[in-house]
């Protein structure tokens, strides 16, 4: 039997003997395509071609692609690990041909592996075929019909529709007709009782799809019309752990050796055995799934977050955590030590994993632990709301959603806690509240994107902002509309452009069009999409010919200047803290510059020192730029240049070289360190687990910041009225201010002790307690500790309030028996009276307290509280 390592190795020998290039994988995450958060398909690092963008470096390629799904047909998040086949991380190996192969070849290649080199039964194989859409206008795919029926006999191809059988890259763009290849894994018995035919794409967890062969023959434009493509391409994906299975003849993908190693080291975390219980196994499927996809992510530079895919990335991590908290009855971090299987398991093949096992595993480690306080929160939350409902059977759907959304807590444990002490969820309205969110989600991400108005066929942009920043003789080729959020905007392309387009951290050039009679069309943005450059401009074009286009060259020396600082700050943070340091995202614009790197503590204030002076210095010392352009990408390496995980590289690259910082780089830098003048650290923190920030300033800015600097120190030192020693001055008084605090604090408290006294005669005895409500003149802390002291009593409820200017505030206290022996809790109580001072507050069932922005309200208060009106 073969390993998968050995079928995967078997696919690329293949297609090496039928002269395709094996290329690497590209990140999983996609950073320089705004309509994708991942990569969910082989061919997304191919897009620049299929669109006509980009020409092929070689014709056929062929490839193992890290992809990650999490929505659309089949890939629901909740779904994955409840049934044996689908995964949010997959592998997709893929053949592609770009204008050179097309249907024939690919289907007759397709036949030859999987029949004579992994030996699969003929007679278990099924391929369908696009029957034609009439809406579409088009008819079946007869040439693939009859390059099938040289292989396999006609009863097994299956015509279908559109839904299944024609791909489209989105709702314009390349699309056209697909062929599937099925297998069916039944048992000879089953199989005679009901032929494999019937069961093709009806979701049979036995009779799975492994290959689909897309034939890219048309575009696809807004009006829905479909055109011919002058160039047409093959793009093809089979599922790598379905394939595994097939051959390895199991009856699950979990089954095989791409998930084994990782079930079975859960079973020896959780003490139980996988195969046992069907909801203990989806849980071992979920965990052995969902590792993957955030290791492989995390690795590739998308770190968990609570905004777009980062936000994602936490959602699949903390799915895993969930079940293995519910059904596993693992209650502390684990999943970060998988990660040391999955770097033996892709040595070789995705290596960026194993250079970064204790990056990765540290931040997996960190998020695990964050999400278990949130789940203890939550359970406390659920705990104090099953109290207040009483003998109320329903949970509200308002507060299941509130727990998910506002806390992070998932829906599914609420279902779960709620079953076990008998009640049930209003699970119809925590749907309507979901639905809402992501109504308001899409509707604030709505975007209309029109056919592009083409005016001259090119196949890109020429981007010449190296060595420019004002181009003339321009012409716009193409221009688009586009509508976002009830504004209207224009995306227009080049022939020739000297504006930098968003990427590596930089911002986008602005600038102005001018046409031959001066007519002008200001440029706000430019953005890369698809391999071509994009101007963002607010109205529609006029002229197109003979343009002058400028930049704004104020705004593009300010950037280039920080982020040639970023190269000089990467080199002098690995110098002082070490060779661990790498770059983990940036940001450069016109007014500071950020960098994230990855490192494990809080950097001292004299390694701050020592990493501003070195880039200060490289500064000073007039570094001239060294640019090496179209460098083959091995060569770079040599020459030192890092490559950044996460990032695509080409075959060749560029170069920028200061001195002894050398750095793969596609932005615009200065000619020479000394047109930066000065670069000054403004701050430095967390921004996750085992990521610190700094952000800085250079140039002018770097010297506006230093001078309100000196200007709050000359204030400060007016204020102390300039003495010798600022420090110690500064000291003695911070001294001289904690004593005085705690004299006053002494007092406050003589004087609450002093008052309980005079309370404790003033209880009224309301229902059989000792009720004490009043409002004091003591600061917060001192009110606590006088609750503290009165609520010793037996069957005492305490209201003391007070009012600073316009704020008041409530403070609640309940004695542990009544807690104990009413369920009386000082949250609920203090939610209900904060009412009246027009705030909100919350705590412990003995002690709680709320604030509020009107103190004629505390009256109210107090007498409700003595009617025991909450």
């Amino acid at each position: 039997m073969l390993s998968a390592r050995e079928i995967r190795q078997t696919f690329f020998d293949f297609f090496e003997e039928k002269k395709h290039k094996i290329v690497p994988s590209a990140p999983i995450v996609l950073k320089n395509d705004p309509t994708l958060m991942f990569t969910n398909a082989g061919m997304n690092q191919f897009k620049d071609i299929f669109l006509d963008n980009a020409k092929a470096q070689n014709t056929k390629v062929a490839n193992s692609q890290k992809c990650l799904r999490v929505s659309g047909k089949h890939n629901d998040l909740e779904e994955v690990g409840v049934d044996t086949y689908h995964h949010t991380m997959f592998e997709m190996l893929g053949n592609w041909s770009f204008a050179d192969y097309f249907k024939e070849e690919a289907i007759a290649w397709a036949w030859e592996l999987l029949t004579k080199k992994y030996k699969i039964e003929t007679s278990k194989i099924y391929v369908t075929i696009f029957g034609g859409d009439e809406e579409d206008g088009t008819k079946i795919d007869k040439d693939a019909l009859e390059f099938w029926k040289k292989h396999i006999a006609p009863e097994c191809i299956i015509a279908a529709g559109k839904e299944d059988n024609f791909w489209e890259m989105g709702e314009t763009g390349p699309c056209g007709p697909c062929s599937e290849i099925h297998i069916d894994l039944r048992s000879d018995e089953e199989i005679a009782e009901k032929s494999g035919k019937y069961l093709v794409n009806k979701d049979h967890p036995q009779v799975i799809e492994v290959w689909n062969l897309v034939f890219i023959q048309f575009e696809r434009k807004k009006d829905k019309s479909l055109i011919p493509l002058p160039n047409k391409h093959i793009d093809t994906g089979m599922g790598f752990e379905r394939l595994v299975r097939a051959l390895q003849n199991k009856q699950s993908n979990y089954d095989t050796d791409v998930f084994q190693p990782l079930i079975i080291a859960t079973e020896t975390i959780a003490g139980k055995k996988y195969g046992r219980d069907e909801k203990t196994d989806i849980a071992f499927r979920v965990i052995a799934d969902h590792i993957r996809a955030v290791a492989f992510t995390i690795a590739d530079g998308q770190l968990p977050s609570n905004t777009g895919a980062g936000y994602v990335i936490r959602r699949v991590l903390r799915r895993a955590i969930r079940y293995a908290y519910s059904y596993l009855d693992i209650k502390e971090a684990f999943l970060y030590s998988l990660t040391t299987i999955l770097c033996e398991q892709f040595d070789g093949v995705f290596p960026e994993l194993a250079k970064q096992k204790e990056f990765v595993s540290k931040i997996i480690k960190e998020e695990e632990t964050q999400f278990y306080k949130t789940l203890d929160k939550g359970i406390q939350l659920f705990n104090e709301e099953a109290k207040k409902l009483g003998d109320s059977k329903t949970i509200s759907g308002n507060f299941a959603f509130k727990l998910y959304d506002t806390f992070g807590f998932p829906f599914d444990l609420t279902l779960l806690m709620a079953k076990e002490i008998g009640k049930d969820v209003d699970e119809k309205g925590f749907n309507t509240e979901l639905k809402k969110q992501k109504e308001r989600s899409k509707k604030a991400s709505a975007l209309d994107v029109f056919d592009w108005t083409v005016l001259k066929n090119e196949i890109n942009s020429n981007f010449t902002g190296y060595d420019t920043t004002s181009e003339q003789n321009v012409s716009i080729t193409k221009y688009r509309k586009v509508e976002a959020k009830n504004k209207t905007l224009y995306q227009l392309v080049l022939n020739n452009t000297p504006f930098y387009p968003e990427g590596g951290g930089q911002i986008g050039d602005s600038g102005i069009l001018t046409s031959e009679s001066n007519e002008t069309l200001a440029i706000f943005d430019t953005k890369k999409e698809n391999g071509e450059i994009l101007h963002f401009t607010a109205n529609e074009p006029t002229f197109f010919n003979n343009i002058t286009a400028n930049v704004t060259i104020a705004k593009r020396m300010k950037t280039q200047k920080n982020h040639s600082a970023t190269h000089l700050l990467h080199l002098a943070l690995r110098s002082v803290l070490g060779t661990h340091v790498e770059q983990r995202g940036s940001l450069v614009n016109d007014s500071y510059l950020r960098f994230d790197f990855s490192h494990f503590q809080k950097v001292s204030t004299e390694e701050l020192n020592k990493i501003e002076k070195l880039v200060n210095q490289q500064i000073q010392e007039s570094l001239v730029l060294q640019e090496f352009r179209n460098t083959p990408i091995d060569k770079a390496k040599e020459m030192g240049a890092m490559a950044l995980f996460g990032e695509k590289y080409g075959n060749e690259v560029r170069v920028i070289k200061f001195g002894d910082s050398v750095e793969l780089c596609g932005g615009t830098h200065i000619a020479n360190t000394a047109e930066i003048g000065l670069f000054k650290i403004k701050s430095e923190g967390s921004v996750a687990a085992g990521i610190r920030r700094i952000e800085a300033f250079t140039s002018a800015t770097a010297f506006d910041f230093l001078k309100a600097q000196e200007e709050k120190l000359s204030e400060i030192l007016n204020t102390l009225k300039n003495p010798k020693d600022a420090n110690t001055s500064i000291l003695n008084l911070i001294a001289e201010n904690d004593k005085l605090k705690k004299e006053v604090s002494k007092l406050q408290k003589e004087k609450a002790l002093q008052l309980a006294d005079s309370l404790k005669s003033s209880a009224a005895v309301v229902n059989g307690h000792n009720i004490i409500a009043q409002k004091v003149d003591l600061p917060s802390n001192a009110i606590k500790d006088l609750i503290f002291e009165l609520k010793k009593q037996e069957n005492t409820l305490l209201l003391l309030a007070n009012a600073e200017g316009e704020k008041a505030t409530l403070s609640i206290g309940v004695s542990d028996d009544l807690v104990k022996d009413n369920s009386l809790h000082a949250g609920n109580i203090v939610r209900t009276l904060a009412k009246e001072i027009n705030g909100g507050g919350g705590g412990q069932p003995t002690f709680a307290t709320a604030g509020g922005k009107n103190p004629n309200g505390i009256e109210k208060a107090i007498e409700r509280m003595k009617n025991l009106e909450f």
